[in-house]
């Protein structure tokens, strides 16, 4: 029942019968934040906490159910922590990067205003790896996060203090961006469900952006039902990102809706082997996808092996990548409405020195590109991005496949000594634009550091806004191999409130 109608509706139904109040969800997740972020584990997964306002909102909240009788909306109550690119007007936006201002701006993302307009509590800002460029999680503001199921090891990224954060129980919604891997890495890395919608579905407006062609949001959570209702909420245009013109017309009545009594019987599944690793380091990982295959095909799915050596990853991300020729123009006019006091260009950022030293090629290449449109490797890039959707699009097509599976990480995530995330294909939907949703899909054989393994998140790839049928068949899937575990020693959030939250 909890992974068929989520963990939001199963709180929805405590607080409606007042056995469960939003100042104690809120309460919770603020005790579990100071229990483990600093102290405890040592996480190190957030970067502000917003608990004074929190508070006031949950209080808010149960004052309105009680005169009304009624939820504030469809994410009533539902404690969100953010990645640290989103601006929220009631807590610092900076990017993990410690040369930007610490002062809360009057800009606010379209998601987290849509998501407090539902009902959401906006809870704490999260570590992410800096200004979003690479996947471990690193930053000159926090310093290092870390995996709650294996404290050596990363939690993926560039949203890994949001991944971490929710796998820790600090809240039950969690907001990534996802430029190349970013939502779906930690999802793998963290027993979650991620999810990265079709380009122009989600705005991204009030985002620090990376790259205009691949940059998009959206919800890390627990179980799917949980990312349908994030979705309904988020989903649609908004003139503030012109992406988003495409959306009318594409978002159904209810995301959750659609998905009711889904099944994999009957359902045809594309298994994209050129995107599984052959060597001694990715067995772990092929184990994993196997038995999460064979569930499929128990659970009455056909499954159909796809060998195509165009679509490998490592040549995507050496041929089609275009964030080096896209930051620098969104990161100057970014800094130009973000009014910084110290940093008003890229070049300022460089200069200034303040940034985690790695990142420090990037933004320099990234700073040499003055016109990218009279650039013919970049144009020949946004070329080859076309082709490659269209190629997948076939490949779907002519095997009759309703979605495409791989392994996200075809390893293990990689340990904190690591300088980047290794063997990921979650470029092949970033350049392309297709969405993709990540569902856990076991764990590693369990060590002395970790105890219970080490996740690993199965990808699916869709077509273009046909968000309804990707669900469908991630929910199927997640109840016919139901493999999440909680990290030891941190108990899911939820299960604190099985005094007042039955299931019926």
């Amino acid at each position: 029942m909890l992974l068929e109608e989520g963990i939001i509706a199963r709180i929805h139904r405590a607080c409606a019968r007042q056995t469960l109040s939003v100042t104690r969800i809120v309460e919770d997740c603020l005790t579990r934040i100071r229990d483990h972020d600093q102290q405890g584990a040592g996480l190190n997964a957030v970067v502000a906490v917003n608990d004074d306002q929190a508070l006031e909102s949950a209080r808010k909240l149960d004052d309105f159910h009680a005169r009304n009788r009624q939820l504030a909306g469809p994410l009533h109550g539902v404690p969100v922590v953010i990645k640290d690119n989103f601006h929220t007007v009631d807590m610092p936006t900076r990017g993990s990067c410690v040369a930007l201002s610490d002062q809360p701006g009057a800009l606010e993302s379209t998601i987290t205003r849509k998501l407090r307009q539902a009902g959401a509590i906006m809870l704490a800002k999260t570590n992410m790896h800096e200004l979003a460029l690479a996947g471990t999680t690193i930053s000159s503001l926090a310093g290092q996060t870390r995996n709650p199921y294996d404290l050596t090891r990363t939690p993926g990224g560039s949203s890994g203090g949001t991944g971490a954060a929710l796998a820790a129980g600090y809240g039950l919604v969690g907001l990534g961006t996802d430029t190349v891997n970013s939502i779906r890495s930690p999802a793998s890395a963290n027993g979650l469900v991620g999810l990265r919608p079709t380009r122009g579905l989600v705005s991204r407006a009030g985002i620090i952006p990376v790259c205009e062609s691949q940059d998009t949001a959206g919800p890390l959570v627990h179980t799917v039902a949980d990312a349908a209702r994030v979705l309904n909420v988020i989903a649609g245009f908004d003139p503030a990102d012109p992406a988003t013109a495409c959306a009318p017309g594409r978002v159904p009545p209810c995301y959750l809706q659609a998905m009711a009594g889904s099944t994999l019987k009957g359902a045809r599944i594309g298994v994209m082997r050129s995107l599984f690793g052959h060597g001694p380091e990715h067995e772990p990982v092929n184990a994993v996808m196997e038995r999460a295959l064979e569930a499929m095909r128990d659970a009455g799915a056909h499954c159909v092996d796809i060998h195509d050596d165009r679509v490998d990853s490592p040549q995507v991300i050496r041929d089609l990548d275009v964030q080096r020729w896209e930051f620098r123009e969104l990161f100057n006019a970014y800094l130009q409405e973000r009014q910084d006091p110290g940093i008003r260009s890229l070049t300022d950022l460089i200069n200034d020195g303040r940034h985690h030293p790695p990142l420090g090629a990037f933004l320099n290449q990234a700073n040499t590109v003055e016109n990218r449109w009279v650039d013919t490797e970049y144009l020949s890039r946004l070329a080859g991005m076309a082709r490659l959707r269209r190629h997948l699009l076939f490949l779907m097509a002519d095997h009759d496949v309703d979605v495409v599976v791989y392994p996200l990480q075809k390893r293990l995530v990689v340990p904190l000594d690591q300088p980047d995330q290794a063997d990921r294909n979650g470029i092949v939907a970033a350049v392309t634009g297709l969405p993709a949703i990540n569902v856990p899909a076991g764990f590693s054989e369990p060590d002395n550091h970790a105890p219970v393994g080490v996740p690993v998140g199965l990808d699916m790839l869709g077509r273009p806004f046909d968000e309804v049928r990707l669900l469908q068949i991630a929910g199927a899937f997640e109840r016919a191999l139901p493999v999440r575990q909680s990290p030891r020693g941190l108990p899911d959030i939820w299960s604190l409130w099985d005094d007042a939250a039955p299931d019926r």
